[in-house]
């Protein structure tokens, strides 16, 4: 990860060296989740505070999958029962929660409900989750192939459904004019000039103003005090662990795009993985 001392001379996070500030990745079946550890739980219900502590290559393309990614998710209208129920926590305080079951509606009725400064989420089964500001005059503005975009709602939505996800982060949030104009003020910015992984990174920084939905944002140094949290049931829970939020959102999304099923065989054929492998160690 380079020289951590030399890092943390840097006055401004803008200058921390990253990776690549178009947010352009290897595909995610191609490389290794970074910086994720592994702990499965069967909780017996008891509380999230235990001592088990603790995108995604979002797309070359915000706010959906190319073509070569569709053939692979069929498309189809968002179905709240492929959406998987999951916390964020930094070290012990919860920083987001998603219940599942959450009404989505059509652009047209969004537009009734949206005030300037709300955060809008546009779903689809088997696609990334697109994020946008609304800024007013029915207009939103979005991180799309790699550029700060504005445009009206029912445009952006592209015949998707939404909704209104400003309670998801339990950040406080920055005052509606605020975020209008943090938004607003980065249209045109594109390619180098980002400074935000994907749509949702780029929504909630206006939203909220800090700097951990940056690029770059937070120093990696080896700790990993984020974790994501995924409820399967009452009693059954996975846990994995993260050095920062941008990873966490990477894996997030990642997991909202392939669908609750998806995940829960991935975690299956890991765990059945992990096993042979220690059961062929003590073998030896």
């Amino acid at each position: 990860m380079g020289n951590q001392v030399e890092k943390l001379t840097h006055l401004n996070y803008n200058e921390v060296p990253t990776s690549d500030p178009n947010g352009f990745e290897p595909d995610v079946d191609e490389r290794p989740r970074i910086g994720v550890s592994y702990i499965f739980s069967n909780d017996g219900g008891g509380d999230d505070d235990d001592d088990d502590g603790d995108e995604d290559d979002d797309d070359h393309s915000e706010p959906f999958p190319p073509e070569k990614q569709l053939s692979k998710h069929e498309e189809k209208p968002f179905e709240p029962a492929d959406e998987l129920e999951c916390s964020v926590y930094f070290r012990d305080e919860c920083v987001f929660e998603r219940s599942t079951g959450a009404d989505t509606h059509s652009a047209e009725s969004l537009l009734n409900k949206c005030r300037p400064g709300d955060v809008v989420e546009f779903v689809a089964t088997g696609q990334y989750p697109h994020w946008a500001v609304y800024v007013g005059d029915f207009q939103v503005v979005h991180l799309h192939r790699a550029e700060i975009k504005n445009g009206f709602l029912t445009d952006v939505s592209q015949g998707k459904k939404g909704r209104i996800v400003n309670g998801l982060y339990r950040f406080r949030a920055l005052q509606p004019q605020v975020i209008v104009r943090n938004a607003v003020d980065h249209v045109g910015s594109r390619d180098r000039e980002l400074y935000w992984r994907n749509s949702e990174c780029f929504a909630a920084w206006c939203r909220f103003g800090k700097r951990e939905f940056k690029i770059g944002g937070e120093i990696r140094i080896g700790k990993q005090p984020y974790r994501l949290k995924m409820h399967f049931s009452d009693k059954k829970s996975h846990v994995l662990e993260f050095q920062s939020l941008e990873d966490v959102i990477m894996e997030r999304r990642r997991n909202d795009q392939i669908g609750k099923d998806a995940v829960m065989q991935e975690l299956a054929n890991h765990l059945n993985a992990t096993q042979e492998f220690q059961e062929d160690s003590l073998g030896k």
